[in-house]
């Protein structure tokens, strides 16, 4: 046993006379005091490196039980009562192939009507009960009902919504406050950041995912028109649409969109529309808002490609060309036009459309924004007043109806406010669809919101008037012409 004692002994002596040198050089070129034995010890077990240590100098094993058991459960219990889940409903107009023949409705009867519902998820943001989901959850619901964490269930309606955004914000009342997520900013984010995404995946209830901000500006992802987005490899499955995508101070930098994905499930691909758009939208459906209005100035851009950089003296294709500058409006006054390049908004870049378009949409109507340009090879700053979308004149909408392949359909004559409603550049003109009943010839014939009529039996419509007399004519064969995102449709039909 003694001698086991000594063996021990010894042991301990030649670890310590071995480690404390390295130290004393440590020491010695940092002009500090010689660390004793115990001194060692714990920064051996803290995780310093020797002198060919490779990990980084913030890095080190978990030292004591609190470390070891770190946990997001305190986030977690903050944040998700805000979080609930949506469910929309709608009743779909079934069409049988025998409809309105006598003989096989009487075996068969009339073909009825068939309930179709979606789940998704959405975010408290206010006491009030205001709750911010995606557009495509609640498309075209007849009604949607709001589950809260704790069981509670409300009816709710549709504040506002915008498909090009893919948001809406829908409204649910109690005679106590909800609780929310406060709105973070999402501009301050950087790559690899932790965040946690809450929500209700395939409907099995509220789950909670982990995982870090895998890029910023995300763009392209045919997801919406509006295309700015945080991409994280926290796990994102369907029905977390609508969903809260945190930061690690409990505040909502997103919310959950979309996913790529060849199987349906979750591969490390999500995305989410940044807080700072979501933070917008919320405060204009609270302003009564009818449709999400952008900032205006006056101008229509395009992308910067790398012929057009090169033209330039660019010494890469970044910003946004000026294609069009309305005259007399804000862009005009201040000096923008067109083959401009704008380069940055505030100070902060515009590498492309969709982040001046993001940038500009997160800014208030009535502010007067720093535009960095690049014109005749010069950069300069130009300070443009952002505007509310003219309305022109008070656009009268009709009603088409008749035995016409356009019965059915809302029409007007376009503005910049109305083109921004629909989601049409701002500088169109021309007659286009505002609204369509779902159970007309109009929508039987597939028109869409947002086409623009042109020429109806060789008459040129240029007045929502013009349009309502020639959907009148006493004829069964019907020649127009549509514009449909910038392409030019053709048909000719008997009806």
């Amino acid at each position: 046993m003694l001698l086991r004692r000594l063996s021990i002994a010894l042991l301990c002596a030649v670890m310590a006379c071995a480690a404390v040198p390295a130290v004393r050089h440590a020491s010695a070129e940092e002009n500090k005091s010689e660390p004793g034995l115990s001194d060692v010890l714990t920064d051996l077990l803290h995780g310093v490196e020797g002198e060919n240590g490779n990990s980084g100098p913030d890095k080190r094993v978990p030292f004591g039980r609190e470390e070891v058991q770190l946990s997001f459960a305190p986030l977690v219990k903050q944040t998700a009562p805000a979080v609930v889940n949506v469910y929309a409903s709608q009743t779909a107009k079934v069409v049988s192939p025998f409809e309105g023949d006598p003989f096989f409705e009487e075996f068969f009867g009339r073909s009825q009507p068939r309930a179709q519902s979606s789940l998704g998820s959405g975010v408290l943001v206010d006491p009030s009960g205001i709750v911010v989901t995606n557009f495509h959850v609640v498309k075209n619901a007849d009604q949607v009902k709001v589950a809260m964490a704790d069981g509670r269930e409300f009816e709710s309606k549709i504040m506002l919504k915008d498909e090009t955004l893919d948001l809406a914000v829908l409204k649910i009342s109690s005679d106590k406050p909800f609780p929310v997520i406060a709105i973070g900013d999402s501009d301050a984010l950087e790559v690899g950041d932790l965040v946690l995404a809450i929500g209700n995946p395939f409907g099995v209830g509220q789950t909670t995912t982990s995982g870090i901000v895998s890029a910023l500006a995300r763009s392209h992802i045919g997801v919406s028109d509006s295309s700015f987005f945080i991409q994280t490899d926290a796990a994102i499955n369907p029905g977390n649409s609508g969903g809260a995508l945190i930061n690690m101070g409990g505040q909502l930098i997103g919310i959950n969109t979309a996913i790529y994905s060849r199987s349906g499930g979750s591969i490390g691909l999500g995305f989410a529309i940044p807080s700072n758009m979501v933070r917008a939208f919320a405060d204009a459906a609270k302003a009564g808002l009818d449709f999400f209005e952008r900032p205006y100035i006056g101008a229509e851009f395009e992308a910067v490609t790398p012929q057009i950089a090169e033209s330039l003296a660019m010494e890469k294709p970044a910003g946004a060309l000026v294609s069009s500058v309305e005259p007399n409006g804000p862009a005009a006054k201040a000096g923008l036009k067109p083959g401009d390049v704008v380069l940055s908004l505030n100070g902060k870049p515009v590498d492309t459309i969709e982040a001046l378009d993001y940038r500009m949409a997160t800014l208030s109507i009535g502010a007067k924004v720093n535009f960095a340009v690049l014109s005749k090879g010069q950069q300069a700053t130009m300070e443009i007043a952002l505007e509310r979308p003219p309305e022109g004149s008070k656009p009268s909408e009709i009603t088409l109806r008749g035995r016409s392949p356009f019965a059915g359909a809302k029409v007007a004559e376009l503005s910049p406010r109305l083109a921004q409603r629909l989601g049409l550049r701002t500088d169109a003109k021309g007659v286009t669809v505002v609204d369509i009943n779902r159970d007309s010839p109009a929508a039987d014939f597939g028109f869409q919101t947002g086409d623009i009529v042109r020429e109806v039996n060789g008459v040129t419509i240029d007045t929502a008037t013009a349009l309502e007399q020639a959907s009148k004519q006493d004829t069964r064969w019907w020649r127009f012409t549509v514009e449909r995102g910038g392409q030019i449709l053709r048909q000719v039909l008997r009806y």
